[in-house]
């Protein structure tokens, strides 16, 4: 008769999230997660099968937790969904700074390739939610281009937080952001 495991699964991806936020994927070691989760490798390799697939469920369980299908298919599409969107960069449900896909950009040459598949995807779907908003907003816009923009800006905006930014800063950024987008509504109206 095996023994029950003496660990949540969520319990174990929650606090793995927060070892590889601050210390990146590569510079994270099996013996790092064992210290932070309480939870020993053998236990580790039997829930997961190791680092890359702990990483890789972590970050699948980061962006469940995001939820930012949610947030830009809100009624009405438009630009205050893409205003909440920019301000996700700034509350981390983990205590951490910026967002766990954004950072983990920089290290895309070392992640696993099913990471790499992950980051693409995400960007791909928020990129489409993004150009729906800024469709919906702006009609005579290229939605796409503006949503390559918009998720350009977030990349910059999160990455930023991990120098400790003052939040009234990162506020002040968003809303001069979201001035120009207003803007280019002005414009298409006036046109």
């Amino acid at each position: 008769m095996s023994r029950p495991k003496g660990f949540s699964r969520e319990g174990v991806l929650r606090k793995a999230i927060g070892v590889f936020w601050k210390k990146g994927y590569a510079d994270t070691s099996l013996q790092d997660i064992e210290r932070a989760t309480g939870v020993n490798k053998s236990g580790l390799y039997a829930e997961f099968r190791g680092k890359d697939d702990l990483f890789t469920e972590g970050l699948k369980f980061y962006l469940e937790q995001a939820d930012t299908d949610a947030l830009l298919s809100a009624q009405p599409l438009g630009l205050d969904n893409v205003e909440r969107f920019l301000s996700l960069g700034l509350r981390c449900a983990y205590g951490s700074p910026g967002c766990l896909l954004v950072n983990s950009l920089r290290e895309v040459a070392v992640l696993p390739p099913a990471v790499e598949t992950l980051i693409r995807e995400n960007r791909r779907k928020l990129r489409s939610a993004l150009a729906r908003n800024l469709e919906a907003a702006l009609p005579s816009c290229d939605a796409k281009e503006l949503a390559d923009q918009v998720l350009t800006f977030f990349s910059g905006l999160t990455i930023e937080q991990n120098l400790a930014t003052d939040e009234r800063e990162t506020r002040r950024k968003i809303a001069s952001f979201m001035r120009l987008l207003r803007g280019q509504q002005g414009a298409a109206v006036d046109s």
